[in-house]
């Protein structure tokens, strides 16, 4: 397998911790996205959609680090990032996209580059449009956690919710989000980071790490 992403993409992030709780093997190909890479004529002729990640495994290409991850899930069950019955895997699945489709896509880096560079508002403001939505998106993410306390989001062992949690609680620390007002989600993250798989997967130990 051939994974192209980028060091400090969250949802590359989300697909390495994947990748690493099952113990599976792959090419680290990186995608420079704050050097316009994913626009270069390489990149570009593989991914329609010029994001990463992009998981090639064999002569198939995956996209959208959800869909990969539950691929993952699919052809290589164990361990299971979903939990056995519908219930489980509807709120795992629910937790996942309270933070990949609520929180992340208002703060990746073609928003905050169209904040900027199109619409003309200073660092301080894009800054704080970041925080906004990473804390009060969080204070969601507590309350479900707050609903049924576990060792990880959802039971004993980590899930495609824990996945999609560690790596937005490492941009919220880079860009100085408060943390303070979610206990239970700092509680679960300290648990996740406890593990080889999240800690040698984080963006600062990748080979294209600054």
């Amino acid at each position: 397998m051939e994974l192209y992403n980028y060091f400090r993409s969250s949802a590359s992030y989300r697909v390495r911790i994947a990748l690493a709780l099952k113990g599976l093997d792959y090419d680290y190909k990186s995608v420079h996205l704050a050097r316009s890479e994913q626009f270069q004529e390489g990149y570009a002729s593989v991914s329609a959609s010029r994001l990463v990640p992009l998981l090639r495994d064999g002569e198939q290409t995956l996209t959208q680090s959800l869909a990969i991850i539950e691929y993952l899930d699919e052809t290589h069950p164990a361990p299971p990032l979903l939990p056995a019955d519908a219930l489980g895997r509807a709120r795992v699945r629910a937790l996942a996209y309270d933070i990949a489709c609520e929180i992340h896509p208002l703060n990746n880096l073609r928003v905050l580059r169209y904040l900027v560079n199109s619409l003309k508002v200073t660092e301080d403001d894009k800054n704080r449009w970041y925080r906004h939505w990473v804390e009060s998106g969080l204070e969601v993410v507590e309350r479900q956690l707050q609903a049924a306390p576990a060792r990880f989001c959802h039971g004993d062992t980590p899930t495609l919710a824990d996945c999609t949690l560690v790596p937005q609680i490492f941009n919220a620390q880079r860009f100085q989000c408060r943390t303070e007002h979610v206990p239970q989600v700092m509680r679960v993250f300290e648990n996740c980071m406890a593990l080889e798989a999240f800690e040698r997967t984080r963006p600062e130990a990748c080979p294209d790490a600054e």
